[in-house]
C-alpha cells in the first residue's frame, strides 16, 4: 500500500536513516488535558474500510463492540477515519459529513453512539486536504476544533497529508497595535520598544511609522521583546502585528503573551502596498505585560511540532468552550498525532498531544508489523502517562495473519503500553479473534496505571525479551519469536532483569512466573527455560 505516495519499506527506511535536524522547539509543558491516561482502546474504519464507510456501517460497529463484549473489556472509541466528509465545507465554512454516506449528519450519529455507552473519534489532516484528498484543517484549525467539540467528539486523529511547512524566515514587524475587543481605538507601539537578543536588529525605513522595522527573527536567531505593554484592566484585546511585506513565501511568528503562546500565520504577500496587518485576539492583565516575538522554526521537524502544538491547544480550548456552552461537565479529546514518525514526533508529541504515531501505516503483512514493533520498541523511554508512542492500529484479524501471528502481534502491543485500536470487521469477527482482543489479562498489562512502555532487555537471534514494570510492583516478561522456526528454546535470567536500570524488578529469592495466556506458571530462583513457537509469544506475570 502506498498511502502516503511511497513503498511502506522504502519510507520506513527513509524513517530510520539518520537526520542532521530535529526539533529543538521549547513548545512549553506536558500536553495535559485528563485524558489518555493509559492507552486509548477502541476501533477505527480505516485498515478494513477505506473509504467505503457511512453512518449505518459505523452504527452497526458500535453495536457490535457492545453486544460482543468488547465494551465491556475496555474498548470504548469507534473512531471514524478518512473519507467520513464532503469534499464541500457548507455555506458557514464548516467541515460536515458526506451528504449521502452521512446524511443525518455527525452529530445525530455521535449522539446514537454515546447512547450505546461509546465514545466517538474522527479525523482530519494537518494540511491542506487529507490523504484522500477532501477538506483538511491546516489554518483552520480553531474553527474545526470547535466544531468537533460541539458534536461531541472525544477523539481526534491528525494525519499528516498534504502538510505545507512552516517558513524558516520571520515577517518583518514596524510595530503592535493593542486595542480592547469592541472598541476602536487603542495603543500603537513602535517595534523601537523592543528589545532585541541573538541576530535581531532594527532596520531603518523612511516610509514606515516610527521609521524602523525589525528584521533578525528568522530560524530561532533572534528575539523581540515587549516587557512595558501597558492597559487598564484584565481583558481580551485584539493584538495586531504591523508588518513590511517582503518575500513571495508563508511566513510565522510565535507570539508569547505572558508565557502564553500564539502561532501567526503571513500568507506570501502581493506587493500593492507597502504594508499589512494581521491579528489575534489576546488576554492581557491591567498593568505591565510581556509580549515577546520569535520565529523557533529551524527544520521542518519544528514546523510539524510547531503546527500539531497549534491544533492540540485549539481542541483544549474547544473542548472547555462546547462544555460551557452546553452547561455540562468538559469531555475532553484524546489528540492523535499521524505525523507517521518522519519528524521524530517521539521527542516533542508529549508537549502537542496524548499519542503519537511512530512509524508509516501499518498493513496485515508480518514481516511489516515486526518492523513497526521493533522500531517502536527502542523508543520506550518517551512514553507515559497521557502521552504513548503509536505504532498504528491493530490488524488482528485481518489478512492472512495466522493465529500464532495474532497473538503476537496483540501481545507485544500491550507490552509496547501501544494504544488498542482495532481494525477489523466487528459484526463479523471469528471468535478466535476475539478471544485475543478480550483476554483480560494482556489488557491489563497494556493499561497498567503506572504508564510505563516494555524495554527489550534481551535480543537472542530472532527472540526478544521484553520487559514491562508495573504499578504494583510485579513485571510483565514477554518472550516473542519473530521467525517461523518453531519449538525454539529460551534461557531467561531475571536476575539480569533486576539489574536493568529501567525496569527495576525486585530481586527475590525465588520467583513465580504466571502465564498469560494459558497455565503454563513457573517457579524458579532467577533462571527459567521455556519454548516457543514459531511467530509465538509467551506472557508472564513476575
Amino acid at each position: 500500500m502506498k498511502r502516503n505516495g511511497m513503498c511502506p519499506f522504502c519510507y520506513l527506511k527513509m524513517l530510520l536513516t539518520p537526520r542532521k535536524r530535529t526539533a529543538k522547539l521549547d513548545i512549553g509543558e506536558k500536553y495535559d488535558n485528563n485524558a489518555a491516561l493509559t492507552p486509548p482502546m477502541g476501533w477505527a474504519s480505516w485498515n478494513t474500510f477505506k473509504n467505503t464507510i457511512d453512518e449505518d456501517l459505523i452504527y452497526d460497529t458500535g453495536k457490535a463492540m457492545v453486544e460482543k463484549g468488547l465494551a465491556d473489556a475496555g474498548y470504548k472509541f469507534i473512531n471514524i477515519d478518512d473519507n467520513w466528509h464532503s469534499n464541500m465545507r457548507d455555506e458557514k465554512g464548516d467541515l460536515q459529513g458526506d451528504m449521502v454516506r452521512f446524511k443525518s449528519g455527525i452529530p445525530s450519529l455521535v449522539a446514537k453512539l454515546n447512547d450505546l455507552g461509546l465514545k466517538v473519534g474522527i479525523y482530519s489532516s494537518n494540511g491542506t486536504l487529507t490523504c484522500e484528498n477532501l477538506p483538511a484543517s491546516l489554518h483552520n484549525e480553531e474553527k474545526d476544533a470547535l466544531n468537533f467539540a460541539r458534536w461531541g467528539i472525544e477523539y481526534f486523529k491528525y494525519d499528516f497529508c498534504h502538510n505545507q511547512q512552516y517558513s524558516r524566515y520571520a515577517p518583518l514587524v514596524y510595530a503592535l497595535e493593542i486595542v480592547r475587543v469592541g472598541e476602536k481605538t487603542g495603543v500603537t507601539v513602535p517595534c523601537k520598544e523592543a528589545k532585541l537578543d541573538g541576530l535581531a536588529k532594527f532596520m531603518p525605513h523612511e516610509k514606515l511609522e516610527g521609521g524602523y522595522y525589525i528584521s533578525g527573527l528568522d530560524k530561532a536567531e533572534g528575539t523581540a521583546k515587549f516587557d512595558s505593554i501597558t492597559v487598564d484592566e484584565d481583558g481580551e484585546y485584539v493584538l495586531t502585528l504591523c508588518i513590511k511585506k517582503q518575500g513571495w513565501y508563508d511566513k510565522t511568528l510565535l507570539v508569547d503573551v505572558n508565557g502564553v503562546k500564539h502561532i501567526y500565520e503571513f500568507p506570501h504577500q502581493k506587493f500593492w502596498n507597502l504594508t499589512a496587518r494581521f491579528q489575534q485576539v489576546v488576554h492581557l492583565n491591567k498593568g505591565v505585560n510581556v509580549i515577546e516575538l520569535s520565529n523557533p522554526v529551524t527544520c521542518r521537524a519544528d514546523s510539524a511540532a510547531l503546527q500539531y502544538y497549534k491544533m492540540g491547544q485549539a481542541l483544549k480550548k474547544a473542548a472547555a468552550r462546547a462544555a460551557k456552552e452546553r452547561g455540562e461537565e468538559e469531555k475532553p479529546i484524546t489528540f492523535s498525532i499521524c505525523e507517521w514518525g518522519l519528524n521524530k514526533p517521539y521527542k516533542w508529541g508529549a508537549k502537542a498531544g496524548n499519542l503519537w504515531r511512530t512509524t508509516p501505516d501499518i498493513n496485515p503483512n508480518w514481516k511489516w508489523i515486526v518492523m513497526l514493533y521493533k522500531h517502536t520498541a527502542k523508543l520506550y523511554k518517551y512514553a507515559g502517562v497521557g502521552g504513548w508512542n503509536d505504532p498504528d492500529m491493530l490488524e488482528v484479524g485481518n489478512g492472512k495473519l495466522t493465529y500464532e501471528q495474532n497473538k503476537s502481534h496483540f501481545s507485544v502491543w500491550c507490552m509496547l503500553a501501544a494504544p488498542l485500536i482495532l481494525g477489523n470487521d466487528l459484526r463479523t469477527v471469528k471468535q478466535d479473534v476475539l478471544d485475543i482482543v478480550t483476554n483480560k489479562n494482556l489488557i491489563a498489562i497494556n493499561q497498567d496505571p503506572l504508564g510505563r512502555q516494555a524495554k527489550v532487555v534481551k535480543r537472542q537471534g530472532s527472540i526478544d525479551i521484553l520487559a514491562k514494570p508495573l504499578s504494583d510492583g510485579k513485571t510483565a516478561i514477554c518472550i516473542f519469536n519473530t521467525s517461523k522456526s518453531a519449538k525454539k528454546k529460551v534461557t531467561v535470567d531475571l536476575e539480569k532483569i533486576v539489574n536493568d536500570d529501567y525496569v527495576k524488578m525486585n530481586h527475590k529469592d525465588s520467583y513465580t512466573l504466571v502465564d498469560q495466556w494459558g497455565d503454563e506458571n513457573i517457579t524458579c530462583n532467577g533462571k527459567f527455560s521455556t519454548s516457543i513457537n514459531g511467530y509465538g509469544v509467551k506472557v508472564y506475570i513476575v
